[in-house]
């Protein structure tokens, strides 16, 4: 993991500081007692969780801070606070992509039943003043976690997912095609699906052209959704100053026009036709779409599997 960094975390009315090593993050802010202070750490020693429990995280394992703000509510309402800063940080990582990321009562965040991180709220108060509340936030990177836990592949899982890749990648290109034809009125879209078997991949062998669409797929998802429409998307929120929405619907919108253009470059592009490029466009939105509800791995899985059914046949 690169080092956390202040002025990208910067926040407006809030300090926010970095530090290397530290015990405890929330316990440095309540001893500090002052708000609008942000403190996150790239490795903690002696964190806790709720009842005391230890949460101990080395440098590069997890993302660790807290926030201190002064709560100007009664006593008897602060109790419903970490519910509050749950939702608020699943609803973050969802927008990050992790779509699956849901709130575990009382205080844990979870994604397909692990653990992903967890939540402290305490609280500190002097007579009339207002509360003073840290609310800390542990987010441990999921690959740590499935080692700590002992979960390898589940293969119910990994069989519902790749049935489910099947299915897609099985209707995937009816779909997109009638969505073409409609759009252009023509029905020579189906050439491209001729037009991409010619060349010099038709003259390879069957077992060639599976490893290659197989990693072709897998390849261009990882490109041009995890990697170019996520760059997309934060240059569209760096340059024009736009929300998450805005950002995101420029993002698959421009990514799919550079994916299909993609595959006319190189020896091995496609001859271009204005009926496979549009074809490709909209595979790419359908693809982000995929990719934004159900996870790079469906989608990765269902564009290799189209790939390897359409070179294979």
């Amino acid at each position: 993991m690169d080092g956390l960094d202040e002025r990208a975390i910067a926040l407006p009315g809030i300090e926010v500081r970095v530090v290397q090593r530290c015990t405890s993050t929330n316990a440095l802010l309540l001893a500090e007692a002052k708000p609008d202070v942000l403190l996150a750490a790239e490795e903690q020693t002696a964190g806790r969780g709720r009842r005391g429990r230890r949460w101990h995280a080395s440098r590069g394992s997890a993302v660790m801070f807290s926030l201190a703000r002064t709560v100007r509510r009664p006593a008897r309402e602060l109790a419903g606070l970490a519910l509050a800063a749950g939702v608020g940080a699943a609803r973050a990582l969802r927008s990050l992509g992790a779509v699956r990321t849901a709130l575990k009562w009382p205080n844990d965040l979870v994604i397909d039943g692990a653990k992903l991180g967890g939540i402290l709220v305490e609280t500190r108060s002097a007579g009339a003043s207002p509360a003073l509340a840290v609310i800390g936030i542990g987010i441990w990177f999921i690959a740590r976690d499935m080692r700590r836990t002992g979960q390898g592949v589940r293969l119910l899982v990994f069989g519902g997912m790749l049935a489910e890749s099947i299915a897609l990648a099985a209707v995937f290109g009816i779909v997109v095609g009638t969505v073409t034809v409609k759009l252009l009125g023509s029905l020579h879209v189906l050439s491209m699906i001729g037009a991409s078997a010619a060349g010099p991949i038709a003259r390879m062998s069957w077992t060639t052209r599976l490893m290659l669409s197989l990693g072709a797929g897998l390849y261009e998802e990882l490109l041009f959704r995890v990697l170019l429409v996520s760059a997309l998307a934060a240059g569209a929120r760096a340059a024009f100053g736009w929300g998450t929405k805005g950002s995101g619907i420029f993002a698959t919108l421009v990514g799919a026009v550079i994916f299909s253009a993609f595959h006319y470059i190189g020896p091995f592009g496609d001859p271009f036709r204005l009926t496979s490029f549009t074809f490709r466009a909209i595979s790419g939105v359908a693809f982000s779409a995929l990719y934004l509800t159900r996870g790079f791995g469906i989608t990765a899985w269902t564009h290799s599997l189209y790939d390897a059914f359409l070179l294979l046949t």
